[in-house]
């Protein structure tokens, strides 16, 4: 059955773990954590997330970390002992997961393109070591990143077969000129994880149902090719008013997800 929940990216530049504690108190029962910065990875940082999350009974779907702008410099160069540093780097993300209780790892990538051969390694490299943790690296397709293109996802499912799993974001789509439902239906039960918005004339990332998306046929094909998929409402700050105009669609996407299986 899907889940749905929020991002505390939502609430950027608040403070993760302030953002956190007002999802939390506006019921939302799944979040996505970003992480912004360094000190947040600290042990007894996410310990105090952690426990707050315990406190409430709240789960956390996934991790975003602050270093994805970095990618393309850290994993996808000739510089070995780079990638390798990198990795051990990231080990700190996957150890914070596993304290959190996220299962999934989003990950932005390369920038333009190159050698695929060697992006499918450094990838499946990763999702290695996240396997190692209980954690899933998921792809994201992400409009300024080489996993902007459907043909490269469809490619990068191809040569990793099961180590291939993927964050479908519905309004990065939109702005790399892919249907989001191609992608569904190209990348199925690959998807671990949805950021999900409406768009439509008045913008590529409005609040659920501001725009023209069919939400609720997506959903129900997403509960069909990949059922226990998580759907995150990510919406950037300027989409909403207030800290209760996005809990309000929060419910309403939440609404929209269980009136599927009625």
């Amino acid at each position: 059955m899907l889940k749905t929940g929020v991002s505390t990216a939502c609430l950027y530049p608040m403070p993760v773990e302030e953002a956190l504690y007002e999802l939390i108190l506006g019921g939302v029962s799944q979040i996505e954590i970003f992480l912004n910065t360094h000190s947040e990875l600290r042990k007894s940082f996410i310990m105090n997330l952690a426990e707050l999350l315990k406190r409430f009974d709240i789960s956390c779907s996934s991790l975003h970390p602050f270093t994805c702008e970095m990618e393309p410099l850290l994993f996808f160069s000739q510089y070995k002992r780079r990638t390798n540093d990198a990795i051990d780097y990231y080990k700190h993300y996957f150890a914070a997961m596993r304290a959190l209780g996220a299962s999934v790892f989003v990950m932005h990538g390369s920038k333009g393109y190159g050698d695929n051969q060697l992006y499918f390694e450094r990838f499946n490299m990763l999702s290695e070591i996240g396997s190692e943790f209980g954690i899933t690296v998921a792809q994201e397709n992400v409009s300024r990143c080489t996993s902007r293109s459907l043909d490269f996802l469809i490619e990068m499912k191809k040569q990793l077969g099961n180590r291939a799993k993927f964050v479908l974001d519905v309004k990065q789509a939109i702005r790399s000129g892919e249907n989001p439902v191609a992608v569904l239906n190209a990348l199925e039960e690959s998807i671990v994880l949805v950021h999900m918005s409406d768009h439509g004339p008045y913008g590529d990332c409005l609040t659920i149902g501001s725009g023209s998306f069919r939400i609720k046929d997506f959903l129900k094909r997403l509960s069909l090719l990949s059922p226990d998929c998580t759907v995150i409402l990510e919406l950037y700050r300027s989409a909403f008013a207030n800290v209760s105009d996005l809990l309000q669609n929060y419910q309403v996407l939440e609404r929209m997800a269980e009136s599927i299986y009625e």
